[in-house]
């Protein structure tokens, strides 16, 4: 992680720290919303916006995931950052990002706004018109994603429906607090105390999930909502990274029955597979984390199958 301050890049890793060793994040700055209402700055239009992601992390993980389900890829073009955050935080390919050729992630913040100070996180959604920064939270962009573009892409599936919308809220309270957030929090905390503390609410949310999947097929009931895909990006990451590299390993998720099932029928949604890279996920996570992993050394396993038979369809 790392921050701008006074126009230039200071590096640091961790949101912030509290005094008893909790890795607490910090929230976005860039909060606006694309719509047609009258008086809107950002008004829906096909190849006006741009995505700055990073195939490792899993909050701009959901936003790729959006932007397929909801056929946006002739919509919202793409640039990817590599995979590790070296000493300038998140760098683009040697050629520079898409738009403007600007080799790190910090100079877009800055290009948005010469006097921004704070985090310099992915995803970013871009407006190519106002040169600016739309929105920078991957819970907002990824519901702008939902419905904002309807009219453009007729697709019209809704991921956060109304009847729906208080379970799915308070769902995702519980996930995100616990096992999305729940990972970084053991995996960085700076104490015994501070770790055990995220390790046993993580490993408690854990359980909760797999009873609630044993009679549920999704998080709200029989159809895919945002709580889904939201909780996807941390269980595809956790075996291959959370188990081992944040030391979340009272078990692996291939040993939890339904949640494993449930994380393959997601992984088989067509289009989703397409999002995954673990090669910059373990690169990223075991290769930049040197306070965690001081070689730096990525490991090779382990072998996962999310294309293994599911058997959801019986609930």
């Amino acid at each position: 992680m790392g921050l701008i301050v006074k126009g230039k890049w200071v590096d640091k890793w961790y949101d912030t720290e509290s005094s008893d060793g909790e890795f607490i994040r910090q929230e976005s700055q860039f909060r606006s919303l694309i719509s047609n209402v009258p008086g809107s700055r950002y008004k829906p239009e096909a190849g006006r916006y741009h995505l700055y992601v990073s195939l490792a992390c899993p909050w701009a993980h959901r936003t790729l995931i959006f932007r397929e389900l909801k056929q946006l890829q002739n919509i919202i073009s793409v640039s990817v950052v590599e995979p590790q955050m070296l000493d300038k935080g998140w760098t683009f390919p040697a050629q520079g990002e898409d738009l403007y050729q600007l080799k790190h992630l910090f100079e877009v913040y800055l290009k948005a706004d010469k006097h921004y100070q704070g985090r310099v996180t992915v995803p970013v959604l871009w407006d190519k018109k106002t040169q600016s920064i739309v929105n920078n939270e991957s819970s907002e962009i990824i519901r702008i994603f939902n419905s904002a573009f309807n009219e453009l892409t007729g697709n019209n599936a809704d991921y956060y429906p109304q009847d729906l919308r208080p379970e799915i809220d308070t769902v995702n309270e519980r996930i995100y607090n616990d096992i999305n957030n729940g990972v970084y929090r053991a995996g960085f905390a700076a104490n015994q105390e501070s770790y055990e503390k995220a390790y046993t609410a993580l490993f408690s949310s854990l359980d909760w999930l797999e009873e609630r999947l044993a009679v549920h097929r999704y998080l709200s009931g029989k159809k895919i909502t945002e709580a889904d895909w939201r909780l996807f990006t941390t269980l595809i990451r956790f075996d291959a990274v959370y188990h081992g590299h944040f030391k979340c390993n009272r078990q692996k998720l291939s040993e939890f029955k339904h949640i494993s099932a449930y994380l393959r029928e997601l992984y088989q949604v067509p289009g989703i597979k397409g999002t995954i890279n673990f090669e910059h996920i373990k690169t990223h996570y075991y290769n930049s984390h040197t306070m965690i992993n001081p070689t730096g050394i990525v490991p090779l396993g382990p072998d996962l199958d999310f294309e293994a038979q599911h058997l959801r369809d019986l609930l």
